[in-house]
């Protein structure tokens, strides 16, 4: 429950792609059975409220409403420690913090793929519900992120509806294929002679599919659930797609120039003893975290993983940088948008005008009774604390039941109710309850 000394704050804790690399994003994720009881645990500190975690394979973020910043840092810093094995400090050393206005920028920038590795591409939208439903509906967010989540996602509706960021089909996986189709050409070859092979059958392998069925290769697909696998090649619909096996991995794993993997399994299932010499060079993508191949030193073997995209998401940056500068005046205008919205569903603000509107009246009406006779001048100052008294007492049951209200999901309408009934405007209200401290960098102790 909120205290009403303290102001509810948001925070986001994050391990992106463009401060660390992807040997210590590895080491920080939170596995799909670890995120849960991860949350319960974030949650149970008294200076946390509400939780999300997003784990992506360019990023691992924590999301949270807080109340006093250093112990809520400290704590997730400590649960992170706890899950992966590492330092509390080196954790720390690599992650940004982000609080208030800048923290909820950050949201939305990321809901809207401004901060992803391939800007533009449309998978983190659909991350980003994900993760704020597992939450949800374990209980571990409620009315303070699902405010947040909703004016995240309708923040990038709006950067998809107003700019061309996101004209063209992109993704993590579609660079990959580009990477490797620029790669076969500087060796005499093209898509549309290569037999692929492609393991994982989510959102990034099925993406994957589809950019090398465009390109004209032949696909080999395996998926650790074949049902999967036969749904994937069923929604592809070509005669270029043969399933096989996961089992058979490391039988047929070197008949191929070209893999895409892409898969959660939550260690490599390419080892290095699986992987022969060929006389043949071969372009490997991994496009998973934790990295679905072992780190090795093969000879004509060529590993890439997703931090190694920049080469081809640099040929093309140009072509989105002016898209990028409308999409964030969006992402301005809804940070404001969003506070001034915030401040005014703030239920003090609403209480303290209804008394202001009740003591006024009541003064108004002495002022009246002495200047028309019916009461002397010097029982003013009596009477006053009778009528403050009076109106203190009509208005404490009601007070309790609004500050009742704001503490629950249903409470937006009935504070709404409450401003219409007494005439109150929302510039009557807007106060300065989210203070907002900017936070760039690293965080240090003068936060």
């Amino acid at each position: 429950m909120q205290r009403q000394e303290e102001q509810t704050q948001y925070m986001v804790v994050s391990f992106s792609h463009k401060n660390t690399d992807i040997a210590m994003r590895e080491k920080l994720n939170i596995t799909q059975t670890q995120i849960l009881p991860f949350l319960q645990e974030i949650n149970e500190n008294e200076s946390i409220s509400e939780s999300i975690l997003l784990c992506t394979c360019n990023r691992i973020e924590i999301y949270v409403s807080m109340y006093n910043r250093k112990i809520a840092r400290t704590h997730i810093y400590d649960t992170l420690a706890k899950y992966t094995g590492l330092d509390s400090t080196l954790i720390e050393q690599n992650a940004i913090v982000r609080l208030n206005e800048y923290a909820i920028y950050h949201i939305f920038g990321v809901a809207s793929s401004l901060d992803s590795l391939v800007v533009g591409e449309t998978q983190i939208t659909g991350q980003l519900k994900n993760a704020y439903k597992i939450a949800f509906d374990s209980g571990l967010c409620g009315r303070d992120m699902t405010r947040l989540m909703h004016f995240a996602f309708k923040c990038a509706a709006s950067v998809r509806q107003k700019t061309d960021i996101s004209a063209h089909s992109i993704s993590v996986a579609s660079t990959a294929v580009r990477m490797a189709e620029h790669k076969l050409k500087q060796i005499g070859q093209n898509l549309s002679s290569i037999h692929a092979l492609v393991i994982g059958s989510g959102e990034m392998g099925r993406l994957a599919c589809k950019h090398l069925l465009n390109a004209g290769a032949k696909i080999t697909l395996l998926s650790r659930t074949k049902h999967n696998a036969h749904s994937l090649a069923k929604e592809l619909d070509s005669q270029n797609v043969n399933i096989e096996s996961f089992e058979k991995l490391p039988q047929i794993l070197n008949d191929f120039t070209l893999l895409f993997s892409a898969t959660s399994a939550e260690e490599c299932i390419i080892k290095a003893n699986m992987v022969k010499p060929s006389q043949v060079k071969r372009m490997w993508f991994d496009l998973a975290l934790p990295r679905d191949i072992e780190s090795m030193s093969v000879a004509d073997l060529e590993i890439f993983c997703v931090d190694d995209l920049q080469e081809i998401i640099n040929e093309h940056k140009n072509v989105r940088d002016e898209s990028a500068k409308e999409a964030h005046k969006i992402l301005e205008s809804y940070t404001r948008d969003f506070f001034t919205w915030l401040q005014t569903l703030s239920v003090e603000p609403v209480i303290k005008h209804i008394r202001y509107l009740a003591k006024e009246a009541s003064l108004k009406e002495l002022d009246r009774a002495i200047k028309k006779g019916f009461l002397p001048e010097k029982y003013r100052q009596n009477v006053e604390k009778i009528l403050h008294g009076a109106f203190n007492s009509f208005l404490h049951n009601p007070t309790m039941r609004l500050r009742q209200a704001s503490e629950s999901h249903q409470g937006d309408p009935i504070i709404e109710a409450m401003k219409s009934m007494f005439d109150i405007g929302d510039e009557i209200v807007m106060l300065n309850n989210y203070k907002c401290e900017k936070d760039t960098t690293i965080v240090k102790e003068d936060i």
